[in-house]
């Protein structure tokens, strides 16, 4: 089957939504919010993966940093998931949109039966214009949190498994960065940005730096392994600034904002 050519699953990471004291940054929230409301208005059905969980529920509960432990980053998660939420409905809400929240594990893209009924799920929000926000259930699952090499990456990872399980058309993954560089932009200030990638292949892994910014977790690396998975099943990926969601309108148009990793034609 092929690719639902108006529909389009972004993902935001936590370093947008929040600000450099680790608090929810409401005008992010806000920006976004409004943004997909109005893409949607255009007749695209959006999907919006989330990160910051973790992040917003230790600032929610005065924690000096983020916890080490695996029992309290799951109790900051689950405090976290319900401010997060609330957010985004109250600004969904003030452009007359409706969301649902999806929380996944790995597990449940792994077995058949669980793959159809979140597939039907989908497809049924999207028919009645329900924006579906989707997390990974950090409160009872342990992989995007403990694994050193993530399976989920800060979600970059999950968003390109909802992309392919929806047949989406396009992934668009906003970062705390304009998209890939030939360098690392915060070393090298002549870095320049690549704005098309045909090909992801060790040379295109070697311009990943480290890890993200120090609210989020994931880092370049996971994006250019969620853009391989996208890719491969001929979906565009898109890395891009989260701070200015409106790129996305010349994103749907066709046009050039970030860097794009072409879907392959099977």
């Amino acid at each position: 089957m092929g690719l639902y050519q108006n529909r389009i699953v972004v993902k935001v990471g936590t370093s947008t939504l929040t600000n450099e004291m680790g608090k929810s940054d409401l005008r992010s929230f806000d920006r976004l919010a409004c943004v997909l409301s109005d893409i949607q208005n255009m007749g695209y059905e959006v999907i919006l993966v989330s990160s910051g969980a973790i992040a917003v529920g230790t600032n929610k509960l005065n924690m000096k940093e983020r916890p080490s432990s695996m029992r309290m980053k799951q109790a900051a998660a689950a405090v976290g998931q319900c401010s997060i939420m609330y957010l985004y409905d109250k600004f969904f809400n003030d452009y007359d949109k409706t969301i649902a929240q999806i929380l996944l594990n790995a597990e449940d893209m792994e077995q058949e039966e669980k793959k159809e009924n979140l597939t039907n799920t989908f497809n049924a929000l999207l028919e009645m214009n329900i924006i579906p926000i989707v997390n990974e259930n950090d409160s009872v699952s342990y992989t995007e949190i403990e694994s050193e090499d993530r399976l989920f990456g800060d979600n970059d990872m999950l968003s390109a498994v909802v992309a392919v399980l929806c047949r989406a058309k396009r992934l668009v993954i906003l970062s705390d960065i304009n998209g890939l560089y030939d360098a690392d932009p915060r070393l090298h200030p002549n870095a320049k940005l690549i704005s098309r990638i045909e090909q992801i292949d060790e040379t295109i892994y070697s311009l990943a730096g480290g890890a993200g910014s120090r609210r989020g977790t994931g880092g370049m690396k996971t994006k250019l392994r969620a853009a391989q998975l996208a890719t491969a099943q001929g979906i565009d990926t898109i890395i891009t600034n989260g701070k200015a969601p409106e790129s996305l309108y010349e994103i749907i148009k066709g046009g050039q904002s970030g860097t794009l990793f072409a879907g392959k034609i099977s």
